[in-house]
């Protein structure tokens, strides 16, 4: 790994100072980063704040105090770069070593017990709208607990498994894949989030490749609904219900319905998302005018967009560009 960026990593923030002083946990994050503390539990949650400028985002876990118990509204893993912690996930102990990987659904509830001098967590966190359901596609054929997760968040269904650990392989590709997104976040070059979010597409297909476990055969509904998901991943612009049940030999009810059930969204939903998704990445990745992305993604009603990119993204689509 990057000698620059590792020392980096072993470098004393400010809040880790603090917490060595006091050995009691000191919060750095702005109100607007978690959303309202459930009245029972009182749990912090953790909402997208984190992406308003970037699709992945990373962080080094600050050492030395307990981290109370939270949960996020996005996709989390926690990489041990160095050294071992003990967790609390979903009301179950745990414990990292060097080279592991948890990853962690949304709504999973976790605390982290305090590091030490030479521990080093990275926090690695992603929207669901990062998993490419092409990439989803290309791994049904390896019955894995790993696609039976993604494609449940994709889905919008309740994982039963609310995380899974990865242990450090044999080869270490895993940990060198890992060293590459951290490196590469850091050093802030040029296209870092388009590579980054290449590299999460490969870490996630390597976690498969090397850490398979065999699951139930999937079930033709769940099957039916990835392949909708394809074509609305590849036909945003121009897909309808009734074309699409037409092409799959359903009533457009029935189907309707069927993707309501399955995925937890409406159709219409599910194609509004993928446009904005479509919208965001050319947003970002181009100087295109934002009237002419409009038109690419199938849209005509520009003050329907800016509403709806709003509610998604949590900012205006100008916003992504200053």
């Amino acid at each position: 790994m990057d000698s620059r960026v590792l020392g980096r990593l072993r470098q004393h923030e400010l809040v880790e100072n603090e917490q060595l002083k006091t050995g009691h946990h000191v919060s750095d994050l702005p109100n607007k980063a978690i959303s309202k503390q459930n009245s029972t539990q009182k749990v912090k949650v953790l909402n997208n704040y984190f992406f308003r400028n970037r699709d992945v985002y990373i962080s080094k876990h600050d050492r030395f105090a307990d981290y109370p118990t939270h949960s996020h509204q996005f996709l989390e893993m926690n990489y041990m770069l160095n050294g071992s912690c003990d967790q609390i996930v979903d009301g179950k102990e745990v414990h990292l070593n060097k080279g592991d990987l948890l990853l962690i659904d949304v709504g999973c509830s976790h605390s982290i017990k305090k590091l030490n001098e030479d521990d080093l967590l990275i926090n690695l966190l992603f929207r669901d709208q990062s998993i490419s359901i092409n990439l989803l596609d290309d791994m049904r054929r390896s019955n894995s607990v790993l696609y039976d997760f993604l494609i449940n968040r994709v889905s919008g269904s309740d994982n039963s498994l609310k995380y899974i650990i990865f242990r450090n392989n044999i080869d270490n590709d895993i940990q060198y894949t890992m060293e590459d997104i951290i490196t590469e976040y850091y050093s802030k070059r040029e296209f870092s989030d388009s590579i980054i979010k290449s590299y999460l597409s490969i870490l996630l297909t390597k976690l498969v490749r090397h850490y398979h476990v065999p699951t139930d055969q999937k079930n033709p509904q769940q099957k039916l609904m990835v392949q909708i998901l394809k074509d609305i991943s590849t036909d945003f612009r121009t897909i309808n219900l009734t074309d699409l049940a037409k092409k799959y030999g359903y009533n457009k009810n029935y189907l309707s319905n069927f993707i309501k059930k399955e995925a937890g969204k409406s159709f219409s939903t599910l194609v509004m998302n993928q446009r904005l998704i479509q919208a965001h990445s050319q947003i970002t990745s181009t100087t295109l005018p934002i009237s002419e992305i409009i038109d690419n993604i199938g849209m005509k009603n520009k003050t329907s967009f800016y509403k709806k990119y709003k509610a998604y993204y949590l900012m205006m689509p100008g916003d992504e560009r200053k």
